[in-house]
């Protein structure tokens, strides 16, 4: 068994640091949506789902900290900002981001059979290399919604100062809405990656802790001709 380099120094700081970034960011999220919360699923008068009923804030200690929530969201949203703009740029310098970006038609259908295989709707084991087509789809579409979430963020922070940015993405109201589903698409994200973090293993895991994976490595079958005479 050999330790074969993996997930570089760099990448693994800047994955972890999100980690207090984004549940800070969340939980004061949730602290400044306490104040207004419009949103719910549902079709004219009729609500499948409300977010969130007063009981989830109250239980969570949530309501009445729109305060505290402001001035931790803002001081979090800047560092998780200036992670992400690090990553960009070291994954563009680095040449990282050839690992990460969705590769000619050949990745959707590999895509779809990773999905299929997970799904147990497929036998066969796709294609896996760093990442196999399926996580280069969702590592660059995450990408988006940080990026999403981040304008989005702006336009509401600073909507006169920014006000071409606001108009932009259609006013105040249309900008808040942005950001919350952004969010919970992040976090949606976030959930899928753990569930699938833990099905993958403990050595997917180990990885980008300490950079590198143990690998077997094969040993190539020598065919034998049987009608050739035993060596002496």
């Amino acid at each position: 068994m050999k330790a074969v380099r993996k997930h570089p120094r760099a990448v693994r700081w800047m994955h972890w640091a999100n980690v207090p970034f984004l549940a800070v960011m969340v939980w004061s999220g949730l602290e400044i949506y306490w104040a207004h919360d419009p949103y719910r699923i549902g079709w004219g008068d009729w609500t499948l789902f409300h977010f969130f009923p007063q009981g989830f804030y109250r239980a969570l200690g949530l309501n009445q900290k729109l305060a505290e929530g402001m001035a931790y969201h803002f001081v979090f949203a800047w560092l998780f900002t200036l992670n992400g703009v690090a990553y960009a740029l070291y994954t563009a310098f680095s040449g990282e981001w050839r690992h990460l970006v969705p590769r000619r038609l050949r990745d959707v259908r590999d895509a779809l059979r990773v999905t299929l295989h997970d799904l147990r709707l497929r036998k066969e084991k796709p294609r896996q290399g760093r990442y196999n087509a399926a996580q280069r789809f969702a590592y660059t579409g995450v990408v988006g919604l940080g990026v999403g979430m981040v304008l989005t963020g702006l336009a509401m922070y600073k909507p006169t100062q920014l006000a071409w940015l606001t108009a932009l993405l259609g006013g105040y109201e249309t900008a808040r809405f942005l950001h919350f589903w952004t969010a919970t698409g992040l976090v949606l994200f976030v959930l899928v990656h753990v569930l699938q973090v833990v099905r993958a293993g403990w050595s997917n895991f180990r990885s980008m802790v300490v950079g590198y994976e143990p690998v077997v490595p094969q040993v190539p079958v020598v065919p034998t001709d049987a009608s050739s005479p035993p060596a002496p």
